[in-house]
């Protein structure tokens, strides 16, 4: 029997991430892992370690453990990481096992996070691999084939009164729900990888995540994998993620196993290896995912005229200062200022609206009030600047907020599920330049 692979940790801000590598391949692969995961006991399943060995054969295996679960840090259920913080923590653990560039295989809940990553950090993403995955999972009048309000309220009772009793294998694995051995596995396998109040809250987050707005931004190749009969992720979803993936291959392959370890896992595996080696085009990415931030100063004419033009330099070098403060704690980067504006972006929506807010109570103490406006899109990289449509967005946003009022487009709400963040629709708006309505929202003072 081969030996476990050596667990090791890497820190993410102050939590400790549980990973492993296994392999010596010539391309680095990061498993993303779904729901609940186990570093330790996912090679006590022999289909499971036969799977993940598979994948060692030919390249360098990176595995984790995300916050919350398996061998990582505990958190509280109410601090579990968002998307946002899952991509840093990625990126720590790719840091920490020395790989500059990988590919990404996302499986079920953690395919969001690695389309969001590909598309925030297309030059640390070499190819994304999407199994058994979705970009939105819950229904809406504008995505059918999602799973019913009802149908997700009884599936969170479900899990939290039978959790570690092998609750749900007959959904993830309908050809081995008859299985005693593999469901005393997974029952033990539940007891370890998270707490009950974690697993629920980790797939109320999943049902609440949406990166559909992600899709047309992916310039990576990208391979989605799909079971035609799956019962947690329906073949549509799969269908839909190709369809608004420019290039992507897809391939759908019969069968109702939506756990990757189980069913014709084989085909997977050989569907996996062809696509990662490939010939393959090294790029220079020019466009990536960015959440763009616009401020400036309620009244500054008035007041430059009111305070006299060194006065109010002054009072501008103070509001710079202050901003340039926040940016650096909330890891913006500075784009561009005009007048008493300031453009930054941000490779994570919630970092970006924290900012905001922080940066609006920063010149209250200077007698200022700003208006604030973002947007999460795709943006042309050009040299060290940004560009394209999303920045236009992102401006037009910023002149619809009232004073003191932090404004965000939709898709920056919905990428920041389970965040914290609360917000209030402030309806459809149409913005000057810009194709159609956009639904805006403010976001709301902390309670």
């Amino acid at each position: 029997m081969e030996s476990m692979p050596k667990t090791r940790y890497a820190k993410s801000g102050k939590v400790h991430i549980a990973y492993q590598v296994v392999g010596d391949g010539p391309l680095d692969l990061v498993f993303v892992l779904g729901w609940v995961s186990h570093v330790e006991l996912v090679w006590e399943n022999p289909a499971a370690a036969r799977f993940l060995r598979r994948l060692a054969s030919f390249s360098r295996l990176i595995l984790f453990d995300k916050p919350g679960t398996g061998l990582s840090d505990s958190v509280s259920v109410d601090q579990l990481p968002t998307l946002e913080q899952r991509m840093d923590d990625v990126r720590a653990v790719m840091d920490a096992a020395g790989s500059a560039s990988a590919a990404l295989l996302g499986t079920s809940e953690g395919g969001p996070m690695a389309l969001l990553f590909a598309a925030t950090h297309p030059a640390r993403t070499t190819a994304l691999i999407l199994l058994s995955t979705y970009g939105r999972v819950s229904w809406a009048p504008d995505y059918p084939s999602g799973i019913a309000p009802e149908v997700r309220d009884k599936l969170f009772e479900l899990v939290e009164r039978g959790w570690g009793e092998g609750v749900v294998l007959s959904t993830l694995a309908p050809s081995h729900k008859n299985d005693p051995q593999l469901r005393q596995w997974w029952a033990n396998f539940q007891r370890n990888a998270a707490s009950p109040g974690a697993a629920v809250a980790l797939l109320r987050m999943g049902f609440e995540t949406d990166v559909r707005a992600v899709l047309p931004v992916i310039t990576t190749p990208t391979l989605i994998l799909q079971r035609s009969a799956d019962r947690m992720v329906p073949a549509e979803q799969g269908r839909y993620l190709a369809e608004h993936i420019r290039g992507a291959r897809h391939v759908e392959l019969p069968g109702d196993d939506h756990l990757w370890y189980l069913g014709d896992s084989e085909t997977l595996l050989e569907e996996i290896e062809v696509f990662l080696t490939g010939e393959r085009h090294a790029h220079e990415p020019d466009r990536i995912l960015a959440t763009i931030l616009f401020t400036d100063i309620v009244g500054s004419t008035e007041q430059a005229a009111q305070w006299g033009d060194r006065t109010w330099r002054e009072l501008l070098e103070g509001y710079y200062q202050s901003a340039r403060r926040e940016l650096e704690r909330f890891r913006g980067r500075e784009i561009d200022t005009a007048g008493d504006g300031l453009f930054a972006s941000f490779d994570g929506p919630a970092r970006a609206v924290r900012c905001a807010e922080a940066i609006g109570a920063a010149v209250r103490l200077l007698g200022m009030e700003i208006r604030a406006g973002l947007h999460t899109g795709e943006c042309e990289v050009i040299g060290d600047k940004l560009g394209g449509i999303a920045v236009h967005i992102g401006a037009r946003i910023a002149s619809q907020a009232g004073p003191g009022e932090v404004l965000v487009s939709s898709t920056v709400k919905d990428l920041t599920a389970g965040s914290g963040l609360r917000f209030e629709d402030r309806g459809a708006h149409v913005l000057k330049g810009v194709p159609g309505e956009w639904r805006l929202f403010a976001v709301a003072a902390a309670v």
